[in-house]
């Protein structure tokens, strides 16, 4: 996404370098180390879930741009949309053929390499028109 090649190394040292202290009953135990990077109410969470949503967003445009992946239209004259992103929800539009919804899977498996987040299958949907 263009960002400064030193800003990176950084970030992912504050994402990955994280101990904890757990005090119980006045006796303190740790250093522990988390081997699992950011959690849930870290002051960074929020702002790299916009840069990863971004990526998203401009992973999509880019497999639009190549139809790749069809939109959708609520109305002959409405513009398309191929996604829907409400807080940590992702909804993506496209036909109902085999041929994009490999396009999907394959726009979520660049995504996951490229960012470090796996979509759990489990507890995702897919529904056709």
């Amino acid at each position: 996404m263009g960002f400064n090649q030193h800003w990176v190394p950084l970030i992912m040292f504050c994402v990955t370098m994280i101990t904890y202290n757990v005090t119980h009953g006045g006796h303190s135990m740790g250093p522990i180390t988390s081997g699992r990077g950011l959690r849930q109410g870290d002051p960074l969470s929020p702002y790299l879930f916009l840069i990863c949503a971004e990526g998203l967003l401009l992973l999509l445009k880019h497999y639009e741009r190549h139809h790749w992946l069809t939109g959708c239209r609520v109305a002959r004259s409405a513009p398309m949309v191929s996604q829907i992103l409400i807080a940590d929800d992702s909804y993506v539009f496209c036909k109902a053929n085999e041929n994009e919804a490999q396009n999907v899977l394959q726009l979520l498996h660049s995504y996951e390499l490229a960012s470090g987040q796996q979509v759990n299958f489990a507890q995702s949907s897919v529904f056709f028109s």
